[in-house]
């Protein structure tokens, strides 16, 4: 999209409002500029040269979550999320308080494997203020290897099947066990299972810092990566990743992944669920958390409720729903607001009386962990993974 594309679709809006019924950062700040309609009309201005990039419009417009709360309730179709992507991309250059993080997540992205290992030296020094900062869990430390180191292909005799998986940074370099969960699975439902090399970050963190050239560069080499396997899937336990290849990659480089889904989906439609039971080491009674992009953006809610509910686990419904404050990058420039909106979901978890979260994402495990050791959080597939495995066999 280029800049009359963005004022073109900034012109739709009517200022009726409607995007700022579920907004978790209006609803913190209550004022215009924080949110969504705000966020578009400060960006109109500037396009038209009637507002000039400052620090505080910029905080402003990186002040977005992201989480796609909006998507869907403009009347007049303005793409709202992907208005804010390309007017950070705009802004960046004028954006001096993120420059260290787009530093960091450049050297990131350019040399992962380094990056994991230098982390791993620094965690015993690093990893307690971060905790005692609120960053990260306190009782969190990096796994001894990524869940991947090239290739791998997992085969399994008369195949029904053959799927990818596009591991994403969350997983790969502090999740590992998740994807072991996932491989152990879809082996057990008979699928081969091919984990290819070279893929990269998905590029939405750096779509969030406004480097968009870079997240285009990282677009097309999973793009090409991706495309000339043969699989009927390609799944991820990451639903940013799966809305950044899905969703995203068309409106970046005009094409996406389009076998890209989310886990819980596949499972719910593939698994043969009578042979699902429950495994007694997990507690039968949990609150199932929504994450952003997978609720908002991919339109999945029911599918993680349903396999829960096949295992035998009860899941009780909280009043509140919305964001728990993580947006990747976000809880890191916002930290007030994210600890405000994480505490909002922590309170309507703890009114259900269930001692055990569960969700869908690794960020969002990330954020709710920081609650306390008193209630575990657990992404779905490690319970999945308990019920129709049995235990890990990888």
């Amino acid at each position: 999209m280029k800049n009359s594309d963005l004022l073109k679709d900034l012109e739709k809006c009517v200022r009726c409002g409607s995007c700022k019924a579920y907004c978790p950062t209006y609803d913190e700040a209550e004022t215009e500029a924080m949110g969504a309609r705000g966020r578009l009309t400060l960006l109109r201005e500037l396009m038209l040269h009637r507002l000039k990039p400052t620090p505080v419009l910029n905080d402003k417009i990186f002040s977005c979550i992201l989480c796609g709360a909006c998507a869907g309730l403009c009347p007049s179709n303005v793409d709202i999320t992907e208005d804010i992507y390309r007017g950070r991309n705009i802004l960046k250059q004028s954006d001096k308080k993120r420059r260290h993080l787009r530093m960091l997540a450049k050297f990131f992205v350019q040399r992962p494997a380094l990056t994991f290992r230098m982390s791993q030296i620094l965690q015993y020094i690093a990893f307690p203020y971060l905790a005692k900062k609120g960053f990260i869990p306190s009782n969190f430390n990096l796994p001894n290897v990524p869940f991947k180191d090239g290739q791998q292909v997992y085969k399994v005799s008369k195949p029904r099947g053959r799927v990818a998986i596009f591991t994403g940074c969350s997983i790969n370099f502090l999740y590992p066990h998740l994807g072991v969960s996932l491989i152990n699975i879809l082996l057990k439902a008979g699928y081969e299972v091919v984990v290819p090399s070279g893929e990269v970050c998905c590029g939405m963190p750096l779509r969030t810092l406004g480097m968009e050239d870079e997240a285009i560069e990282l677009a097309k080499k999973n793009v090409r990566i991706f495309g000339k396997l043969k699989v009927e899937a390609v799944l991820s336990l990451c639903p940013a990743c799966v809305l950044a290849l899905k969703n995203q990659y068309p409106k970046m480089i005009g094409k996406g992944i389009n076998a890209a889904m989310d886990v819980s989906s596949f499972l719910l439609d593939k698994l043969d669920l009578h042979q699902l039971s429950l495994i007694a080491k997990r507690p039968a009674t949990v609150t199932y958390h929504d994450p952003c992009h997978l609720m908002y953006g991919l339109g999945v809610k029911k599918q993680p409720r349903e396999l829960l509910k096949t295992i035998g686990i009860n899941v009780l419904e909280k009043k509140q729903e919305g964001c728990c404050g993580s947006g990747g990058l976000f809880s890191l420039s916002y930290r007030d607001i994210s600890n405000r909106l994480l505490q909002k979901q922590i309170e309507s978890h703890s009114e259900t009386g269930a001692g055990t979260i569960v969700t869908a994402c690794p960020g969002c495990m990330m954020q709710l962990s920081k609650a306390g050791k008193d209630r575990p959080v657990f992404h779905i597939i490690e319970l999945i993974e308990e019920a129709y495995c049995g235990s890990n066999e990888l």
